[in-house]
């Protein structure tokens, strides 16, 4: 393997504290720090995020761009990050997601840096977009599978449309989610959690159906769902959160940040409930498989390729209580079990991050 001048783009930065990329990146960086291999890295941070700069974190360096990383400044952001890793020699860049993907035609045409894309879970279809936002997520969608060396998909469902739509065949790369075994469990000393328990924990969005896991765990008192999220941040996530506050069946958490209480959470749960439908692979569907526990997931083409068809799929309310109410201990055992194994085969970071280095070596 040859040494290459690597800037990775399209993050708030690392160290990581905010979402899946820059969960990625920090990985990234220590599988490279770790296996001695012979590239330079960059990292593009927002300089907004971040009250203590750090010039080097694990062995890369960090610029940062005095722009916020999401938001309609992402845009100016990524382009920014991007001519800012041509000027500076870069060889090789890694794009995270698609908004900067504007300026690749340019890079393109007047240099030989290697362009590798990840881009994300098809932003354009997700309903919160409106029309001029899906048309021009879905335009830089284009422009980064017609002008990226490679791209990257964290889904085999995403690899299919962009074989279908672009007649590309990209590298399918998932995430790592073992980080979340790591640290050493740490006690919810702020609620009492019940002996057995469902668990969820998402952003509190429509396209994450959490007004369908609420309803069908409205009047459960065997087994409540304790469900983590930003209730506050949207009259959507407010208003379940007022209906359900109350409800026998429902717990209802506030964000929790400190990973040893979400390992706890975690691994005491009875299962696992994900009502995502959107965004590819979900790192907070892995991250819960890495425990062997079973998962009841939103029936989709990007869930059932993340659990190989082998979680219990629901498509309704009224599905998930039937699925409660039917499923027997065995299969339960069996389904956990193979959580685990598909996650420990697929979901490490040395799995994910070797094959990312070979996406980038040239």
């Amino acid at each position: 393997m040859s040494g290459h001048r690597i800037a990775i783009i399209g993050t708030v930065g690392v160290p990581a504290c905010y979402g899946g990329f820059e969960t990625l990146v920090d990985n990234l960086l220590e599988y490279n720090e770790l296996s001695s291999l012979p590239h330079t890295l960059t990292v593009y941070c927002s300089k907004l995020a971040y009250e203590r700069r750090l010039d080097t974190y694990r062995g890369a360096r960090l610029v940062y761009i005095p722009l916020k990383a999401n938001g309609a400044q992402s845009i100016p952001y990524d382009v920014w990050s991007l001519l800012s890793a041509i000027r500076g020699g870069a060889d090789t860049l890694l794009l995270l997601g698609v908004s900067g993907a504007i300026a690749l035609p340019l890079i393109r045409f007047f240099t030989r840096t290697r362009i590798v894309t990840n881009i994300d879970g098809l932003e354009w279809r997700r309903e919160k977009w409106g029309r001029f936002q899906r048309w021009f997520l879905k335009l830089s969608e284009a422009l980064a599978v017609r002008h990226s060396h490679v791209v990257i998909s964290d889904n085999g469902a995403i690899s299919e449309y962009v074989e279908r739509e672009y007649g590309k065949t990209p590298s399918t790369i998932a995430y790592g989610g073992d980080h979340a075994i790591r640290p050493d469990p740490i006690p919810l000393n702020e609620v009492e959690l019940p002996l057995r328990y469902a668990f969820n924990v998402c952003r509190i969005e429509p396209e994450n159906n959490v007004h369908m896991m609420l309803e069908a765990f409205e009047h459960r008192n065997d087994i409540p769902l304790v469900c983590v999220g930003n209730w506050d941040r949207s009259a959507y996530g407010q208003e379940l959160k007022r209906r359900y506050a109350d409800a026998s069946g429902i717990r209802i958490l506030d964000p929790v940040y400190d990973v040893g209480k979400l390992r706890t959470l975690r691994e005491n749960a009875s299962f696992y409930i994900h009502g995502h439908s959107a965004g590819g692979t979900n790192p907070s569907l892995i991250e819960a498989m890495q425990f062997g526990v079973p998962v009841f997931a939103f029936d989709c083409a990007f869930n059932r390729h993340s659990t190989e068809d082998k979680a219990l799929f629901f498509k309704s309310a009224a599905d998930l209580v039937e699925l409660l109410e039917g499923t027997d201990a065995e299969t339960m055992k069996q389904v956990g079990a193979e959580m685990r194994r598909i996650s420990e085969a697929r979901y490490t970071w040395s799995v994910v991050a070797k094959s990312y280095f070979d996406c980038l070596d040239w």
